[in-house]
């Protein structure tokens, strides 16, 4: 019987290596497979430092795109951040899909391309047109989604009153 343990792995990958038959193509080829395999769980998680968690920003404005994967849904606005001025596209960032569904009831058809929305987010610190979604509400209907997990969990979320856009 075979044992897939770490350290069985480890011999069998030291003795591949070692093996004199073996050409020097194939155990760069297979050092260079372990090194991405290695290195996939440190590039698939990354910090949220790059968003200002203090300060929350409000715009107005369309969704543009949905963009609905893994690891992180994004909604593109077409929105400004104050009344009258002037509409740019911003970047809007989530978690995944999954902990949307099973966290804030969103769908992939929540929030779709077209619909007039509010959005409060924090800013990028480095101050480009993106952010972290925190709760996104449609203009016609009223309904509202939070993209903050911890949030959604709070008592009396609906009766919150969202930030306003800020004037110029």
């Amino acid at each position: 019987m075979r044992s897939s343990s770490p350290s069985s792995t480890m011999s069998a990958a030291t003795a591949f290596l070692q093996n004199e038959g073996t050409p020097m193509k194939k155990r760069i080829a297979f050092l260079a497979l372990l090194g991405v395999v290695a290195a996939y769980p440190v590039a698939a998680h990354h910090s949220t430092t790059m968003f200002d968690h203090a300060k929350v920003v409000s715009i107005a404005g369309t969704v543009k795109e949905v963009h609905w994967t893994n690891p992180h849904v994004a909604i593109f606005v077409y929105g400004s951040l104050a009344a009258g001025s002037e509409p740019t596209l911003w970047l809007m960032e989530m978690t995944s899909p999954g902990n949307l569904v099973r966290a804030g009831g969103w769908s992939r058809s929540a929030v779709k391309p077209g619909d007039k929305v509010t959005v409060d987010f924090a800013p990028l610190r480095d101050g480009k047109k993106g952010g972290a979604l925190k709760r996104i509400t449609l203009v016609e209907s009223g309904k509202f989604y939070t993209a903050d997990i911890r949030a959604q969990e709070r008592a009396n979320l609906e009766q919150e009153t969202p930030a306003k856009p800020a004037a110029k």
